[in-house]
């Protein structure tokens, strides 16, 4: 853009990164949905398929909308990992336990 006076508007990094901020909070508050295929075909023979889906949005929105596998996922959530271990303990001390039936045996 130019100012009345012919010479360009100095650029604003402060309106810029403002209006980019503005635009970032609407899209992880209202969520972005981008879907799309891929499909490769070879004398009408299907040889490949990709499906593509991405999800843009803040964790309490996706949470809104079912999206949650974060939660259950260990590497992602300490809670998950605690499941996993307590799991995994149950399971070795049921094993020690049936190794220590078949000695006494």
């Amino acid at each position: 853009m130019t100012m009345p006076s012919g010479l360009p508007r100095p650029y604003d990094d402060q309106s810029q990164s403002a209006n980019l901020a503005d635009i970032l909070e609407r899209v992880l508050d209202k969520g972005v949905v981008i879907a799309g295929d891929i499909r490769i075909n070879l004398l009408d023979i299907e040889l490949l398929t990709i499906k593509l889906r991405l999800v843009v949005a803040s964790v309490e929105r996706a949470k809104e909308m079912g999206i949650d596998w974060w939660e259950q996922d260990p590497a992602l959530s300490s809670r998950a990992r605690r499941g996993e271990l307590g799991r995994e303990n149950e399971e070795l001390r049921r094993r020690i336990a049936e190794l220590e039936a078949r000695q006494e045996t």
